[in-house]
């Protein structure tokens, strides 16, 4: 493998272009090794169709990374990452928010803070440009410009792939000021009865459910931009709520609506069967803090197409709600996302030219969490190639492992984007009928597989919340 080329005054930069939260993991991890790295990112010189900052891994739909507990799947990866020194994983702990048995951030701080740690690199330089060329195949690079790939560079990459670019449609929820929550109808409990009161719950008898899902049918949707509506594919994971609508009369009362374990205690004894049948909510929206004062609150699961005003007219028919101050609306854009299974090698680099790495949800994960993981990899390898170290992958028994083997080796002719689950991992040797066992024997064979690879002493896993 040869060396790279040099500067008078050291090795040349490696190139980064992107900082969202791949790029920004990409680009430390580079750093951290010794070398230096040029961080491209087109905020604020070019918006993009979703961001609404120039901070460096900002979180467009959720401020929530999934559950914390490390017999979760997203826990999982969270917990690997963790071991493994990552800087936007470690941040987002110390920017957490209360969010029950999830790990929310304020989204605020946290972008701010990332921003500022990259910046303040002595080996990173960040120019701020939008970056139109794919990196020429002498130089080692990481493409980690998301699903929101601006089209010049969008075109230069369907030129040197051969292929159309993928897509599909995301969705952001719409966040609303605390103090406009009418409390006399909402109530504070967990989500699903797991962990601390730390959502806003706003219920609905069948009446006023049946009248929001119809207001919900009937609303006017936003234009997306270069598709005609009907020919959108909606990503399973994050369906609009006027989609869930669509599909069924219950499909929403069995998904952000689901009512299971929510119980505000002004309607009586919950272990009276009589009160429990008679005041038990049908449906329950669900909010979750988005700052860290609990100023700024998220529909949860609430990603929407409508137009701005049809959102504040529908949204406020939810009880609680009436006066909501809208502080953001949701919006839908566009995601690309590479053939993969075609392109890429489970080291994230490109097969026909190794120099060049891909990263972030551009590959075909999907979740903050797998974009992280997907930068600390391309990041990791970058560096390893610098110094003329072969790549690694990581074992297809961790969650890291697991992710970036499928968007490889998955069957092209329907690869879709794909979170971090347990059904991507090896079967263990041995069945566990019990799902919370086996799901914590997934965990301990992918933290003891990860060892070999963390750069410190392994820590203790995530603790279980009770």
């Amino acid at each position: 493998m040869s060396e790279p080329s040099s500067t008078p005054h050291g090795p040349a930069p490696l190139l980064v272009i992107g900082a969202g939260l791949a790029g920004t993991e990409a680009a430390w991890q580079i750093a951290q090794a010794g070398l230096p790295v040029r961080l491209v990112e087109m905020r604020p010189v070019r918006r993009s169709p979703a961001h609404h900052s120039a901070e460096f891994a900002e979180l467009v739909c959720s401020n929530s990374f999934g559950a914390l507990s490390s017999d979760r799947a997203a826990g999982l990866l969270q917990e690997e990452l963790r071991r493994l020194g990552s800087l936007v994983i470690g941040t987002a702990d110390q920017h957490a928010v209360p969010a029950g048995g999830a790990l929310a951030v304020d989204r605020g701080r946290y972008s701010a803070a990332l921003t500022e740690a990259l910046e303040r690199h002595p080996l990173v330089t960040v120019e701020r440009r939008e970056h139109t060329e794919l990196p020429g195949p002498g130089e080692i690079a990481v493409l980690a410009t998301g699903p929101l790939t601006s089209e010049p560079l969008a075109e230069q990459l369907r030129a040197f792939t051969g292929r159309d670019d993928c897509h599909f449609f995301d969705a952001a929820s719409p966040i609303v000021e605390g103090e406009s929550i009418d409390l006399s109808m909402a109530f504070r409990a967990s989500r699903y009865d797991k962990g601390d009161a730390d959502y806003i719950n706003c219920p609905m008898d069948r009446e006023q459910f049946l009248v929001f899902r119809q207001a919900l049918l009937e609303a006017e949707q936003a234009h997306l931009k270069d598709f005609e509506a009907e020919s959108a594919h909606f990503f399973e994971g994050c369906l609009p709520i006027e989609e869930l609508a669509r599909r069924g009369e219950d499909t929403m009362r069995y998904g952000p609506l689901k009512p299971i374990g929510l119980w505000d205690p002004r309607w009586g004894d919950l272990n009276d069967r009589d009160v429990r049948r008679a005041k038990r909510a049908y449906a329950v929206v669900q909010l979750r803090q988005e700052d860290r004062a609990g100023r700024l609150w998220n529909l949860v699961g609430f990603q929407t197409n409508l137009k701005w005003g049809e959102q504040k007219r529908v949204l406020r028919l939810i009880p609680g709600l009436e006066n909501a101050e809208f502080v953001r609306f949701g919006v839908m854009h566009r995601n690309t996302f590479l053939e993969s299974p075609q392109l890429l090698d489970p080291t994230l680099q490109f097969r026909q030219r190794p120099n060049l790495l891909a990263a972030g949800q551009i590959t075909g994960t999907e979740g903050y969490a797998a974009a992280v993981a997907g930068g600390w990899l391309a990041g990791t390898n970058a560096a390893r190639l610098a110094r003329g170290l072969a790549p690694i992958s990581l074992p297809p028994t961790t969650m890291i492992g697991a992710l970036t083997h499928f968007i490889a080796e998955a069957p092209s002719d329907r690869f879709q984007p794909m979170p971090p689950n347990f059904g991507l991992l090896p079967e263990l040797p041995t069945r566990i009928k019990a799902k919370r066992e086996r799901y914590g024997a997934y965990r301990d064979r992918a933290l003891a597989d990860l060892a070999p690879f963390t750069p410190t002493p392994s820590r203790p896993a995530t603790p279980v919340p009770a």
